[in-house]
């Protein structure tokens, strides 16, 4: 759909909530430049894009928060009013203070967005190998549980566009970790021809970690689009380099 200039997905499982707004962002719309960044060294590098994402739903800017990623397991709970835009050294936030946005960018890792309709709590969580690996979603939904009283039973998950499994070929040492971090590798892991290295399919393991940590499977939404595959949509560090543009996948309460 399109959400001003940009052209976005949004969840169905979302939609029906009018007490929120969400949207995932793709490679079109953008007139800053082709390689849309939303956070960095320098503010001049990503504030163009920003206020290119506010302009589109009639935002403000500073309604945005978003973690400087590291692709470690670092959830940090956005519990007051922030004159800070950027968290440090985090790759999931959380929220219960309505008109902020939780976001986090990718570009062929995993986002995934959260939501407890019953105690009004959002969460968006980046999820690559290293953070799918040490189950950053279950350690937010964990964070949302302690700090907020959510039940996981009540919490409604989407898992939006990244690279999919018959893109994703991966090597011993991220092999090694899933057999390590999963009661079923063989379901998340598909043989190569090269030795040492398999297929990872991070929507699966995504999947288990969210339904491990109690979520219904019918709470779970697979927008099932792969970064790799649809060159016109989304931007692939694989694909394109790591130099290339990011999709925005944000989540925030009315």
């Amino acid at each position: 759909m399109i959400q001003g200039r940009l052209s976005v997905f949004k969840f169905e499982s979302f939609r029906k909530y009018k007490n929120i707004a969400h949207f995932i962002t793709t490679k079109e719309g953008w007139i800053s430049g082709s390689k849309p960044r939303f956070t960095g060294d320098l503010e001049q590098d990503y504030l163009d894009f920003r206020k290119e994402l506010a302009v589109s739903g009639d935002w403000e800017t500073d309604q945005f928060i978003f973690p400087r990623q590291t692709h470690s397991d670092r959830v940090v709970v956005v519990s007051s009013v922030t004159n800070l835009t950027t968290i440090a050294d985090a790759d999931a936030l959380v929220t219960n203070i309505p008109g902020l946005f939780v976001c986090v960018q990718t570009a062929d890792c995993v986002p995934v967005l959260l939501f407890d309709p019953e105690k009004k709590v959002v969460a968006a969580i980046h999820a690559g190998w290293r953070g799918t690996v040490s189950k950053i979603v279950q350690k937010t939904i964990r964070k949302m549980t302690e700090e907020f009283g959510c039940q996981s039973f009540d919490i409604i998950a989407g898992i939006g566009p990244s690279i999919h499994l018959h893109a994703y070929e991966v090597g011993s040492e991220v092999v090694e970790a899933v057999e390590s971090a999963f009661r079923n590798p063989p379901a998340l892991l598909k043989p190569s021809l090269n030795e040492g290295h398999a297929y990872f399919d991070l929507w699966a393991a995504n999947q288990t970690v969210l339904m491990e940590s109690g979520i219904p499977e019918d709470n779970i939404e697979l927008m099932g689009l792969c970064s790799f595959e649809h060159y016109g949509l989304f931007y692939s560090a694989r694909r394109d380099g790591a130099d290339t543009g990011r999709m925005v996948s944000g989540i925030g309460l009315r």
